[in-house]
């Protein structure tokens, strides 16, 4: 069995250009890009809480980067180095390499560095912390929502709800449509270029990770504002489309987490400035509703009627 710091070296030890010290030392050094703010989130994934424990390792470290650059892409932020800390049952050197390949493998697509670290032996949990820039005074926050402003969603929701759904045996799930949603579940696409291009136009913005109406929640929140939702306009899969229990629908869509979209607020001047961006990123947006001056949210049906939703999103200690 390799050791400790043998393991640090052969998996996860990797140049670091952009950092002034990397790996291999007590501390990372970093220099923040002169006029920028540095942008820092930490996310933990726990085994038979975040994730089945016979996932597939390679999507398993794609995923725990993934949601960790979802939190800069909510920022508007430059993703540029993170640090990784593992609790690990044991040494299984061909689940490392598959792990530490998909991270990397995403790592790559958007440039970010791994510059430290730490290992220890436990029940399997996976922590990352992540380092992005953005120009002082630039960064996407949820406080910043307004009366009046468009409330958008990248993608589709409920997907990796369903997923679950179909994993746990609560619903029957197949075939092409089940791949998908369980794509969707486990290797989520961070939507990084969305955010950057969001600067600027966006009033406020977060990631989907607890529930759409949990996280916009959190926006109407810190803004003090309310919200009223269409939920006609809600962007929905084919795979959510073939469901035929619309109460399942409704709570995967408005309540399920793990989708790590971009939920968003701007100004209704700039539509046509997000409607371009479909095209020249290639990410489906949708607008869902409006914010309001009632501090309250409704998700309304096509006759305008109120939903009522038992559940507004995922709670770790519910």
């Amino acid at each position: 069995m390799i050791s400790e710091f043998a393991l640090i070296e052969r998996y996860f030890t990797r140049p670091a250009s952009s950092a002034d010290l990397g790996v291999g030392d007590d501390c990372a050094l970093l220099s923040v890009s002169p006029g920028h703010q540095l942008a820092v989130s930490t996310d933990m994934l726990v085994s038979g809480r975040h994730f089945f424990a016979d996932v597939d390792p390679h999507r398993l470290g794609h995923k725990a980067l993934a949601v960790n650059l979802s939190d800069l892409a909510a920022m508007g932020a430059k993703p540029r180095w993170f640090t990784l800390s593992l609790a690990l049952p044991a040494i299984e050197e061909p689940w490392l390499a598959a792990f530490a390949d998909g991270m990397f493998d995403l790592a790559r697509e958007f440039g970010v560095e791994l510059v430290g670290g730490d290992t220890t032996s436990g029940p399997l949990n996976i922590c990352v912390q992540i380092m992005g820039e953005v120009p002082t005074g630039q960064a996407l926050l949820r406080s910043g929502a307004r009366p009046e402003d468009d409330v958008w969603i990248s993608g589709t929701l409920g997907d990796a709800a369903l997923a679950l759904d179909g994993l746990q045996g609560k619903i029957s799930l197949a075939g092409e449509g089940f791949a998908f949603v369980r794509d969707r579940l486990e290797r989520p696409l961070p939507k990084v270029n969305l955010g950057l291009a969001l600067r600027g136009l966006a009033h406020a913005a977060i990631d989907v990770s607890d529930g759409l109406l949990a996280d916009l929640g959190h926006i109407l929140t810190r803004s003090c504002v309310g919200a009223a939702l269409d939920w006609e306009s809600v962007p929905l899969s084919n795979a959510m489309r073939s469901v035929e229990d619309l109460s399942v629908v409704r709570r995967c869509a408005l309540s399920g987490g793990d989708d790590y979209e971009l939920c968003f607020t701007a100004p209704a001047c700039v539509r046509p400035h997000i409607d371009a961006l479909r095209d020249t990123l290639g990410v489906a947006l949708a607008r869902i509703g409006v914010i309001t001056a009632a501090c309250d949210l409704q998700v309304r049906d096509v006759r305008g009627e109120p939903i009522e939703i038992e559940r507004h999103g995922y709670d770790h200690f519910a």
